[in-house]
Order: C-alpha cells, then sequence, then structure tokens
C-alpha cells in the first residue's frame, strides 16, 4: 500500500540518522521503528495488566508485605 508522509526538516534529519544507525533506508528504518513502538507499548500494557492483577487479587499479601 502506497503512502504519503509529510516531515518536518528536522523529523527528516532524525529519520536520516535512524535510518544510517541501522544501516538501512528511510523506509526501513520508519517500519522497524513502527515496530519496535509497537512492541514496546504491548509490554507495557502487559505489565500494566499483570500489575493491576496482583495489586487486586494478593490485596492482603501485598498489604502483609509492605508492614513486615
Amino acid at each position: 500500500m502506497a503512502m504519503t508522509l509529510r516531515l518536518t526538516a528536522e523529523e527528516e534529519q532524525i529519520l536520516g540518522r535512524l535510518a544510517s544507525q541501522l544501516g538501512t533506508s528511510k523506509q526501513k528504518a520508519l517500519i522497524e521503528a513502527m515496530k519496535m513502538v509497537e512492541q514496546r507499548t504491548a509490554k507495557k500494557r502487559k505489565l500494566d495488566e499483570a500489575l493491576q492483577f496482583v495489586l487486586s487479587n494478593d490485596k492482603e499479601l501485598m498489604q502483609r508485605l509492605a508492614d513486615a
């Protein structure tokens, strides 16, 4: 699917540096960056869900640990 992406001069420089660091084209660098952000976001969401589970299901245990 073709797509037009409009970047500021600063964003273009950032993308250029990223592509250079990854040793790839700007297009592939942008795709890699999107995948990395998606993975990081998914990981954070899973950690937040796990924390909420522990806080809600092990409330008494957490309180005992805090009091110890």
